[in-house]
């Protein structure tokens, strides 16, 4: 395999990412012992960078792993990289472990030195195609652990799911615990009935995601009504629309369902309003540099 000669940073080292080297016995690549953030940048503007950091330094404590930078020195690497790249729109690859040590033992080693990764890529628009037409999805059942808020590195079950939509040639797999909708395998995902946009609320149970809180924001500012409560199987099932958000995917109508069409089998009028709302909001304020309107 190839690594591209992107500019990276690796425990104080900024150095093209095919030249980096990471211990075999870190944590991370014998536990899945971390985090990470996946931060979205346009016209090289980092969108709500301190929302992102909050959220992994929330996520360090809750597996006991101490920030291994202050605020200021999350912003400056960061930056760095966005303006050491060459694409205007980015997405900020950020991974810290709980480092390498010896030996090998389940439990937290007395001393050790987190491992702190961050590489940028470039950031696609969705396809032309998905936004007028919608995408296909399946369900699976959710067999992740209980801690699903936690943005863990440790996403095997996340890949299973994600490979399962690949080899059915849709584009996600939404998860299904207990009757409930949770969250899809790389997504969030809504639904819309009666007018009414509905999402489960955070909990445990998921991960929401920055774009999930934006289109909430976007949807209530302009008067749509939204309701955060839990979502039955039956619910996603009977949807007038259904939608899934992601930093990558941004805003797209799911039109079939397990083979099935979602309403009319097209991106339905709410989902053509939220997703004006948020290009709007993307040339007026991420381009601009600004996190809220």
């Amino acid at each position: 395999m190839t690594l591209p000669a992107f500019n990276a940073y690796l425990n104080g080292r900024f150095a093209p990412l095919d030249s980096l080297t990471v211990s075999v016995m870190d944590r991370g690549f014998l536990f899945g012992d971390g985090v990470y953030e996946m931060i979205p940048v346009y016209n090289r503007h980092v969108f709500r960078l301190d929302a992102h950091l909050d959220r992994l330094t929330a996520n360090l404590a809750a597996i006991g792993i101490t920030d291994p930078h202050e605020r200021h020195e999350w912003h400056k690497i960061i930056n760095r990289l966005v303006d050491e790249e060459i694409f205007p729109d980015q997405q900020i690859y950020l991974q810290v472990t709980r480092g390498p040590a010896w030996p090998r033992n389940h439990a937290f080693p007395a001393e050790v030195s987190p491992t702190v990764l961050l590489f940028a890529d470039e950031l696609p628009a969705p396809a032309r195609e998905q936004v007028e037409n919608g995408v296909s999805a399946i369900t699976i059942p959710d067999l992740r652990w209980q801690r699903c808020n936690i943005k863990a590195i440790s996403l095997l079950a996340n890949v299973l799911a994600k490979q399962a939509a690949v080899e059915a040639g849709v584009t996600e797999a939404v998860l299904i615990r207990d009757g409930q909708l949770m969250e899809g395998a790389a997504s969030n995902i809504f639904i819309v009935k009666d007018g009414v946009l509905r999402a489960p609320p955070p909990s445990t149970q998921m991960l929401t995601g920055i774009t999930y809180d934006v289109v909430i924001e976007l949807a209530q500012s302009h008067g749509i009504a939204v309701e955060l409560a839990p979502v039955s199987e039956a619910a996603l099932r009977g949807a007038d629309e259904v939608w899934l958000t992601s930093s990558t995917k941004e805003v797209l109508a799911i039109t079939r369902l397990d083979d099935a069409p979602i309403g009319s089998g097209l991106p339905g009028s709410l989902y053509r309003r939220i997703f004006q709302y948020y290009q709007d909001f993307k040339t007026g304020v991420m381009r601009a540099g600004k996190d809220f309107a």
